[in-house]
């Protein structure tokens, strides 16, 4: 393990809960780990599968999706489709020999900044732990 290493994380936020809960731990000047890429999406329930399979394969070391809590999702039950979905992209990454533990889903409500910086930076240390994507090195070569 590289201690050097910084991984490059994607999140797909809700714009709902997740991405304000970021905006919100930002405000707080809570300090959650700066080498993630916020993309803020409508719901997580529209987070393709492809997304995140795409975002990997372009050389993301790992990849966050965030939602609103089950049951309170703005579009009745978006977050409950992005569990499913979750569910066989994790499948399909161990079929394939890739690692399923550099994906992540979360439900982080608006008003859970400080519960935001803590998934982050323990999704941070634990895609440090797995080092760098090699897959989409073997993809593109």
């Amino acid at each position: 393990m590289d201690a050097a290493f910084e991984p490059k994380l994607v999140g797909f936020l809700c714009r709902w809960c997740t991405y304000q809960a970021a905006d919100l731990a930002g405000v707080g000047r809570s300090r959650y780990p700066a080498n993630l890429v916020p993309i803020r999406v409508m719901c997580s329930g529209r987070v393709d599968p492809l997304f995140l399979v795409r975002a990997f394969l372009k050389g993301a070391d790992g990849v966050f999706v965030g939602g609103c809590h089950p049951g309170d999702c703005h579009y009745i039950e978006g977050n409950l489709r992005a569990r499913r979905r979750f569910g066989v992209v994790q499948t399909v990454f161990s079929v394939l020999g890739l690692e399923p533990k550099r994906l992540r889903l979360a439900w982080i409500s608006a008003s859970e900044g400080p519960k935001f910086t803590a998934q982050m930076k323990d999704f941070d240390a634990a895609v440090k732990k797995l080092g760098k994507n090699t897959a989409a090195a073997e993809v593109f070569l």
